[in-house]
């Protein structure tokens, strides 16, 4: 009689060893047919496939000035399944110069898939990165006594020069996020961080090659796998011609020594950027090599925020510079003509609500307006505007034509310029003030944007941007710093002009009043150019002392630069923004400064700026500058005690000689 149990018992041992031997079945299947995991295991074991990196593509200015370049470094690179302790560690140390600890702590971290999101065993991983030709050649003679390691060629970058740095920007290694974005990148790579570095990465970087090496069972080099056939040659990236000129950009850097603020300059006709200053700044040489990470963590660390491309990034009131896009909507749309008058009694009076202006001329027109930077006659414009029932509807109407008046000039979003981290800025409409003051606003609840303050910010870029198309007379181009890609046509977002709600002849009235203030206004200085400079100043209020602004254009009818200077506590317009713009106008038009420019220069590049204990080097300065004046004023107090003690001595003796007589 058979056992019930064991019988059930023997099925269930069966059906647990044909499950088992299924699953195998199903993993052999999937490894060899499916993945290509193990034919990567095996291919490493018999094939090193060697990456060849391309060189990078160059970088130079409008006139062909080299600005960056390549030059060669050597990256050393393990096999893990290779090394396996099989070598001396402290002679491994010693030939690259670096401790024990340093070793340990590499090789853990190459190990560690949170830090290295793509280790494998069989395939090369980035030990040490760019090291220079000397570093590479005394590890070169002793690189045979260390199984596993090998060297890579690649090259890095080098900055000619010490300016330009937030439109170069920089290149760093790969982040984990870099990779996961892009299959290209791998860990070790360098990708694009900041400026046109990061912004044109695609066409810098080029096509890596790769070169199949056949190895033996002990994993030595045996040659070339097929005599090359598979080998992959590398694609060098494509060189990038800037707008940028170089003489210009390194003037503008000069004259912003010691401050904060920018400097922004376009050809108007095609929209390039001629500079772009951002003060403070940093040497872009300083962001090569191993050096790269710690000198970018001082520069974050920094308070005066070098980093920030103020260009771009800095929103700011444009104060007075405003004026002309209010100047142009008026005109346009009727609420004034050039012959308008508006009454300024040292300012706009209405209803118990007062704005300051400075003293002129009053009753004044549009022209005068414009010369003379008066505050009144674009108060009274706006009032008028926002409360023109006739022509308006609602409020909301009026406020919603203003606003887009100012979009079709370009504020109030980003122009779309190629480097990255612009910011809009801001223009106001009506849902704004309905939702900040419920509903009940008019005019004079917002008059003060009519004068580049409140809620409006612009930034530095397009302050510029508004001088070029005042300068084109009602129209202009996306701007931009790179002018042209190697074998490449330039971008189309470049190429079409955009076109204002202005009228031609609401510019031309504008232009007028920007060429009156060079001449008899107040930005009279430009009228010492040889050639025909038409500008407008701002003073933009601030919590501290007021932001120095000045925004223009040359030649006056056949314009090449159109220029915006910010300075941040530099006062009025005048004190800062119109030599710096004049002298930065005379440079590029000219090719060279006169004798006497060049002294202003000079000593626009000495002058200071005072911006209180925020910055710690700052106050540091101070607080020597003071120990220094009280030693001096002590050693002087020193000095003339003894100088007095001397004359008391030399006073007594001819006094006691007398008395001896």
């Amino acid at each position: 009689m058979s056992d019930y149990n064991l019988d059930k018992r023997r099925y269930v041992i069966g059906g647990v060893a044909i499950a088992i031997v299924v699953v195998y079945i199903i993993r052999l299947f999937t490894l060899q047919l499916l993945s290509d995991d193990y034919k990567k295991n095996a291919d490493s074991n018999a094939f090193l496939k060697k990456i060849e990196y391309p060189s990078r593509g160059a970088i130079s200015d409008r006139n062909g000035k080299l600005l960056v370049y390549n030059q060669p470094a050597y990256d050393i690179m393990v096999i893990m399944n290779e090394e396996s302790g099989r070598i001396d560690t402290t002679e491994f140390c010693q030939a690259l110069g670096i401790t024990k600890e340093f070793f340990i702590k590499r090789m853990n971290d190459i190990k560690d898939y949170s830090k290295n999101p793509g280790y494998s065993r069989y395939t090369q991983q980035i030990f040490m990165s760019q090291l220079s030709y000397e570093e590479f050649s005394r590890f070169r003679e002793k690189m045979f006594r260390f199984p596993g390691f090998y060297v890579q060629k690649r090259s890095i970058r080098q900055y000619q020069y010490g300016y330009a740095a937030h439109i170069l920007g920089d290149v760093a290694e790969v982040s984990p996020a870099d990779i996961e974005d892009d299959s290209y990148y791998q860990p070790g790579d360098y990708i694009g961080k900041l400026g046109v570095e990061k912004y044109y990465e695609k066409e810098l970087r080029g096509e890596k090659g790769v070169q199949v090496l056949l190895r033996d069972a002990r994993g030595r080099i045996q040659g070339q796998y097929q005599h090359g056939i598979y080998d992959r040659r590398p694609v060098a990236g494509k060189d990038l011609t800037l707008s940028i000129d170089a003489n210009l950009q390194a003037l503008g850097e000069r004259l912003l020594e010691g401050k904060m603020g920018s400097i922004v300059a376009i050809e108007p006709s095609t929209g390039e950027v001629l500079c772009m200053v951002s003060a403070p700044s940093y040497d872009p040489r300083i962001m090569v090599g191993r050096s790269r990470s710690k000198n970018h963590r001082l520069l974050s660390r920094d308070a005066w925020k070098p980093l920030l491309n103020r260009s771009i990034m800095g929103m700011y009131p444009p104060g007075s510079t405003f004026k002309t896009s209010q100047a142009l909507t008026y005109l346009t749309e009727g609420i004034v003509t050039p012959s308008t008058a508006f009454p300024c009694h040292r300012g706009f009076y209405c209803r118990g609500l007062h704005v300051g202006c400075h003293s002129h001329s009053s009753p004044i027109s549009l022209v005068e307006a414009i010369s003379t930077s008066c505050n009144a006659y674009f108060c009274w414009g706006l009032y008028y505007m926002i409360g023109s029932r006739a022509k308006y509807h609602t409020v909301e109407d009026a406020m919603n034509m203003w606003r887009d008046y100012m979009v079709s000039m370009g504020f109030g979003y980003k122009l779309g310029i190629d480097l990255p981290g612009e910011k809009r800025g801001m223009i106001p409409n009506a849902e704004y003030y309905d939702r900040n003051y419920h509903g009940s606003w008019n005019g004079l609840t917002i008059v003060s944007i009519s004068i580049g303050q409140g809620e409006v910010t612009l930034t530095p870029l397009q302050i510029a941007n508004l001088g070029a198309t005042i300068a084109n007379r009602g129209y202009f181009y996306t701007p931009h710093v790179v002018r042209k890609v190697e074998g490449e046509p330039l971008d189309d977002a470049f190429r079409h002009p955009h076109h204002t709600k202005a009228s031609r002849r609401a510019y031309d009235y504008v232009v007028a009043g920007m060429r009156s203030s060079a001449m008899r206004g107040t930005c009279k200085m430009l009228s010492r150019l040889p050639f025909e400079a038409c500008g407008k100043t701002g003073t933009a209020q601030n919590h501290g002392r007021d932001h120095s602004v000045f925004m223009g254009f040359a030649p006056m009818n056949k314009p090449k630069i159109a220029i915006a200077v910010y300075v941040e506590n530099g006062g009025w317009g005048a004190d800062f923004g119109v030599p710096i713009g004049s002298l930065m106008m005379e440079q590029y038009i000219n090719g060279h400064l006169s004798p006497s420019s060049e002294q202003q220069a000079a000593a626009m590049q000495a002058r200071r700026i005072g911006y209180g204990p925020r910055f710690p080097g700052q106050e540091k300065e101070k607080k020597a500058k003071m120990a220094a004046k009280t030693r001096k004023l002590k050693q002087k107090a020193s000095a003339e005690g003894q100088n007095a003690e001397a004359a008391k001595e030399s006073a007594a003796k001819p006094a006691e000689a007398k008395t001896s007589e």
